[in-house]
């Protein structure tokens, strides 16, 4: 278990202003192999300077086989400096091949793809084209993000897509996650694994994983700085500085901002670093230790009605400014990674621990410390056997967590009277294996599975009018998966799979005798919720073409017990278990040159490049004895975001983009209120030629339309009921980078 006193959270925050002066920003690194497909960047794509592989036994035919780190690109005009690259952090490229003998919905986004034309405020600028995410912020860094229906039942917090950085866990050990940790202008990339795809980590969940990836000091051009500002008071300042030497290597990054927010009551600031220091023992052996701290302090503006949301967007909530609702956070995470390179094997493990501090006033003030601490140990054999090829995954994951938590009546954001008290515990131990094996040179059968063993604990320090809320429960879950993979060319797979996956409850799933507005519910303690188990079939084909990338996936899932918002008003939301639901869906992706050599015919001539990404959601119970078939709620049916960017050979970019919601979504399980559908114009513009400097300018909105960016949900609504969050008005965004 990690302590970390509030000197050395000071103290590593401090260090923040000092970076802010020195270096950069960081680069991401081009891919040139086959992709899950992303968005292209506005930047011109540059040729690799490949690497000579590192000698494997590994037959010719296998493409995706995993070499040696290889260097990133120079920017135009400087000269690449000649370090060997890092053993414990993968290239994009690298990334790219693992993340390619997945049989099913991934993605990989390369910083290029926001950092240089983009505010890079929150994770909505990062996995804005990935098809099948629905990332919608609601007020300051807080998101709703929901991967193929996940994470639905929560109003508050994210439960269902497991958060990583750098392979080590984010999300609470009883499976919260917030964004308040994300630093979009820390990656180099983002890999999204969807639903059981994601066995790599561990992860099972009917979401997935998200990993964000930070840079080495053995990345090229580790230098830069950067300043972002714009409208209703945004601002940001952001460096980061790394570099090698013989074995070592250090990488740190930071970035302070403030804004005032589009609604009122919607203030807040956050200072946040990340850094990891790195020492090869030899070229097949490397450790690396991991910081990342963060300070956030943040207003909350509150859910409104649907008149309110629409007329008055700017208006908070009356509650949360008589209450001064706020989430303010201090996060100290210290991390170690370990990998060893043998000849067909590679081998990686480390431990984890984490202090976080929460200060919430909402309904209550909330004060809760966390301890969250953990390792984990995967190995993968990459051989041929018999003529044949075959890759071995398997690993174990253990999140253990203390949570010390206390409500306090809200006066007025300050602390009144203890009304809980709660010590709960949490241990998750995770094993998997998975293997890979490649019956026909192109053709691999896929089979794993993971057992998770998980306990919950909760001790009631003041059991209020005598109700004593302590409890326990235990969990031992099995989680089969099987899948194709066919290489049908180098530059087209095509991909099937059956996946079971399972979600166990946290210490927020529980039902009380009554809800927020006083009606009474069925009393339901958390120790009788069920975990969400899914079955889900998934067929796809992804591809990258010089000027043509796609992706189309299908899936359904089939639900029992799925965690859901049954009985609720008001906006809370207590949550039990449904009986049966169903979550499908198509997620399509496309990217082509419309046009290209309009005005510059050269050997690189401009284009006239389009991005779309389409997903499509049907989302229902399962002949429930309360709601029949309706639909669930909280998700809209079609969701497109699309771009029009004409790019020159110079690093110009302009043109439009759209983001349309075309049908409006219920907001409760009754179906009986709804939001509006809504199309946002955007139009952006800038230059990055992968040089030293790159500066780009963004209009979001630019028609201003009054829009309900994301709903939270209950069983029963009214017309009145407080669940809408208003989108932002019109918008202007600037920022300039520099990178050396």
């Amino acid at each position: 278990m990690l302590s970390v006193s509030m000197r050395l959270r000071s103290v590593l925050l401090a260090s923040a202003a000092t970076l802010i002066s020195g270096a950069a920003s960081a680069q991401s690194t081009p891919f040139t192999s086959l992709p899950a497909v992303t968005v292209d960047a506005p930047a011109q794509q540059r040729a690799a300077a490949a690497r000579k592989p590192r000698q494997t036994q590994i037959a010719p035919n296998a493409r995706a086989a995993r070499t040696a780190p290889a260097a990133t690109p120079a920017p135009v005009g400087a000269q690449a400096p000649s370090v060997p690259g890092a053993l414990t952090v993968l290239t994009a490229q690298q990334a790219l091949r693992e993340i390619q003998q997945t049989p099913g919905g991934v993605a990989l986004v390369t910083a290029d793809a926001w950092r240089t034309s983009t505010p890079s405020n929150t994770i909505k600028d990062i996995l804005d084209y990935v098809p099948g995410v629905f990332a919608q912020p609601k007020w300051g860094d807080d998101t709703r993000l929901s991967i193929r229906g996940s994470s639905l039942s929560r109003n508050f917090h994210l439960r269902g897509v497991q958060l990583y950085m750098d392979g080590i866990p984010i999300n609470t050990a009883d499976g919260y996650g917030d964004f308040q940790e994300i630093d979009p202008t820390a990656y180099k990339y983002v890999e999204v694994f969807k639903g059981g795809n994601a066995l790599r980590f561990g992860a099972n969940s009917l979401g997935g994983a998200i990993n964000f990836v930070t840079p080495t000091g053995r990345d090229p051009f580790p230098n830069g700085a950067s300043i972002d500002m714009g409208a209703f008071g945004f601002r940001r300042l952001q460096a980061n500085a790394g570099g090698a030497n013989g074995p070592w290597d250090g990488f740190i990054t930071a970035s302070t901002q403030s804004a005032d927010g589009f609604r009122d009551h919607s203030s807040g600031e956050a200072t946040r670093v990340s850094g990891n220091v790195g020492y090869q023992f030899s070229p097949d052996f490397e450790t690396r230790f991991y910081l990342n701290a963060n300070s956030v302090r943040q207003r909350i503006p509150g859910s409104v009605s649907k008149a309110s949301a629409l007329n008055s967007p700017e208006t908070a909530a009356a509650g949360n400014l008589t209450g001064d609702q706020q989430r303010n956070i201090d996060t100290v995470r210290l991390a170690n990674k370990t990998t060893i390179r043998l000849d067909n094997t590679t081998i990686d493990f480390g431990v984890f621990g984490v202090d976080r501090h929460l200060m919430h006033p909402i309904f209550q003030y909330l004060d809760y410390s966390y301890q969250d601490y953990g390792g984990f140990a995967k190995v993968t054999d990459d051989r041929n056997i018999g003529g044949y090829r075959n890759v071995f995954v398997a690993g174990v994951n253990v999140i253990n967590g203390r949570i010390d938590n206390n409500q306090y009546v809200n006066v007025a954001g300050q602390k009144g009277a203890l009304t809980f008290s709660f010590i709960d515990r949490s241990k998750n131990t995770s094993v998997y294996a998975e293997n890979s094996f490649y019956f026909l040179p192109t053709v691999a059968v896929i089979g794993g599975t993971q057992f998770l063993y998980a306990t919950r604990d909760r001790q009631d320090r003041l059991k209020p009018n005598g109700v004593d809320g302590s409890g326990s429960t235990e969990f031992n879950l099995w989680s089969p998966k099987g899948g194709l993979l066919w290489n049908i060319d180098p530059t087209w797979q095509a991909y099937a799979n059956i996946s079971r996956s399972a979600e166990v409850p946290s210490f927020g799933e529980s039902v009380s005798g009554r809800d927020s507005s006083g009606a009474s519910n069925p009393m339901i303690p958390f120790t009788s919720i069920r975990p969400q188990r899914a079955t889900t079939y998934e067929i796809g084909t992804r591809g990258r073409r010089p000027d043509l990338t796609w992706e189309l996936t299908g899936y359904r899932a089939e639900i029992r017990d799925e965690l859901q918002c049954i009985y609720s008003s008001n906006g809370s939301c207590n949550v039990s278990n449904a009986d049966r639901t169903i979550h499908q869906g198509i997620e399509a992706g496309l990217g082509i040159a419309v046009f290209k050599g309009m005005f510059d015919a050269s050997p690189q001539p401009d284009k006239l490049w389009l991005n779309v990404a389409y997903t499509f959601n049907d989302f229902r119970f399962d002949n429930d004895a309360t709601f029949g078939n309706n639909l669930l709620p909280g998700a809209p049916r079609h969701y497109l975001r699309a771009e029009l960017l004409y790019k020159h050979a110079n690093g110009f970019y302009l043109g439009p983009n759209l983001e349309w919601v075309p049908e409006a979504y219920y907001v409760d399980s009754a179906n009986t209120l709804k939001t509006e559908p809504y199309a946002l114009l955007g139009l952006k513009a800038g230059v990055d030629n992968g040089g030293t400097y790159s500066g780009y300018i963004e209009a979001r909105n630019v028609l201003d339309t009054r829009y309900i960016a994301s709903a939270s949900i209950l069983n029963q609504a009214t017309a009145t009921s407080p669940l809408f969050e208003p989108g932002t008005g019109r918008a202007i965004y600037a920022g300039v980078k520099a990178r050396w």
